[in-house]
């Protein structure tokens, strides 16, 4: 019998050997393991999201050359905006500085005739009916100058038809619209320049 009680102490031994063992291999998965698993993925997940970042950051840095010009473009355009935009309506004045380039580049049957005018969202606008004739020379001459008044003007339909005997005279007939600020745009920027 005394060889059956060393046994059993040996199993019982090697029992809980094998327990302690199998609760250490649980304690290093549940709580050492698994925790750094997943402390593992959302890092990765973090480094994916950071190239992924770093990557549309450098895209559209590519972009910011164009989007200093545009910038540029705006801040001048904003700058002679009271310039481009008169405060008064000043149409006459307008209307004979066209008249006065149409004359320079010698277009003939000059007819220039000012629509109703309108207004919206504090700008107001006049459309002008611009018609003439002359050479192609002579019309892209008036559309030169015509852009570089120092008034905004923009220039909504152009139709050009050339004589019926084909002699290099064309007939020019333009649909334009003029800007000028009505009095309540004004006193809305000047209360805002005052503050």
């Amino acid at each position: 019998m005394s060889n059956m009680a060393p046994r059993r102490s040996s199993r019982r031994q090697q029992a809980w050997l094998y327990a302690v063992a199998v609760l250490f291999c649980a304690d290093f998965v549940f709580y050492g393991y698994m925790p750094s698993y997943k402390r593992l993925q959302s890092l990765r997940e973090a480094e994916m999201q950071q190239t992924r970042l770093i990557e549309t950051a450098a895209a559209q840095s590519k972009e910011l050359p164009a989007l200093k010009v545009r910038l540029t473009s705006t801040e001048q355009i904003v700058e002679h905006y009271e310039s481009y935009v008169p405060a008064e309506v000043s149409s006459g004045l307008f209307l004979q500085e066209i008249a006065r380039i149409m004359t320079e580049h010698h277009l003939a049957d000059q007819v220039v005739v000012p629509g109703k005018e309108a207004e919206s969202n504090g700008v107001g606008c006049i459309p002008v009916r611009v018609n003439c004739t002359g050479s192609l020379k002579d019309i892209f001459g008036f559309f030169r100058d015509f852009q570089a008044m120092d008034r905004l003007v923009r220039v909504e339909k152009v139709i050009l038809q050339n004589d019926r005997g084909f002699t290099g005279r064309v007939t020019m007939d333009t649909d334009a619209v003029i800007f000028y600020r009505p009095q309540a745009a004004r006193d809305a920027t000047s209360v805002a320049a005052g503050l």
